[in-house]
């Protein structure tokens, strides 16, 4: 059976769709995965084994276009985890015999199976949700899946590589300062700056800090602050997965809830996140698709218990 997910938004969005394709792959191995994605997670598909083919959408061409290439695909059933009304018309027009989606917003009425959810509600992860929608296909789909969910044959390489550049002899903490994709809070740079001299006082870790490729200024001004300690400050310029391999040999990923975290939980990394202190942001919506027991997740209020709750992170650090 040919099987088309679609999730065409951000990286980590797309992160919470893998294990619902690893499922599918594993109920049934002659099932062909075929994932609508977006451009920007076109590379990290390509490297997920139990997806076949890759289909991209970047928005830029027509629904009418759309259509012709998922018809072209050959579709037999298509589960739609996050839908919009042009991915959903574009299934339509493509005559897709069986089309799933939550049923939530006009574009529903393009789908021959809407399943109620009610993800508001957050009665479970967003993975965990996605997952659900499998069973829409095959009743007895088994939903258990492997974790870490990705590995790479050639990450110990990657990493020595950067061990070797930057004379690390030390495990490395990293966090990740940046605020993007869906995350609703995050510590200032300030608070940041007090939970990195947190793990440097120890002397344990090597501590680095990361940067998307768009992030120079943000990195200049953290470097401004730890002018005269050893930190690294590295640039990921060489591509998601890269970065991917590099960071699933580090000791402990520090960030908030955006898409670097959602990689970091997919490689096996264990992981410290800030969340807001919202349903809609939790961590409970918004765990990560790796080990629970290699999740520390702390949600931050707007304004009431910040103090306390920013206290418990520097413990938790300290105890590293």
């Amino acid at each position: 059976m040919n099987i088309l997910v679609v999730r065409t938004d951000k990286l980590g969005d797309f992160i919470t769709a893998l294990p619902a394709m690893y499922v599918l792959k594993q109920h049934n191995p002659q099932n062909r995965i075929i994932a609508l994605i977006a451009p920007l997670n076109r590379e990290l598909a390509f490297e997920c084994p139990f997806i076949d083919e890759v289909l991209v959408d970047d928005g830029k061409i027509s629904v009418f276009e759309l259509a012709a290439k998922l018809r072209a695909a050959k579709i037999d059933a298509s589960i739609t985890l996050f839908s919009n009304t042009r991915v959903a018309l574009a299934q339509f027009l493509a005559r897709i015999p069986k089309r799933i989606a939550p049923a939530t917003k006009i574009a529903q009425i393009f789908y021959t199976h809407r399943i109620k959810q009610r993800r508001s509600e957050v009665k479970m992860g967003e993975f965990e949700y996605n997952l659900e929608l499998t069973k829409t296909l095959f009743s007895e789909i088994n939903l258990e899946y492997k974790k870490p969910l990705l590995e790479f044959c050639d990450a110990k390489e990657v990493y020595e590589e950067f061990v070797h550049e930057y004379h690390i002899s030390k495990a490395v903490v990293a966090f990740h300062v940046g605020f993007g994709g869906s995350s609703d809070a995050n510590w200032s740079l300030d608070e940041y700056e007090i939970l990195i001299r947190e793990v440097l006082a120890h002397g344990k870790y090597q501590v680095v800090l990361t940067f998307g490729p768009d992030e120079t200024a943000l990195c200049d001004a953290m470097k401004k602050r730890f002018a005269h300690e050893k930190v690294i400050f590295y640039i990921s310029k060489e591509g998601i997965v890269h970065f991917a391999k590099l960071i699933s040999n580090f000791k402990l990923f520090v960030s908030t809830s955006t898409g670097t975290y959602h990689l970091a939980s997919l490689v096996g990394t264990p992981t410290m996140t800030f969340f807001a202190d919202s349903l809609f942001a939790s961590s409970a919506r918004w765990k990560g698709v790796g080990d629970e027991k290699l999740q520390e997740h702390f949600m931050i209020p707007s304004s009431t218990n910040r103090e306390k709750i920013f206290d418990d992170v520097k413990s938790a650090l300290s105890k590293i």
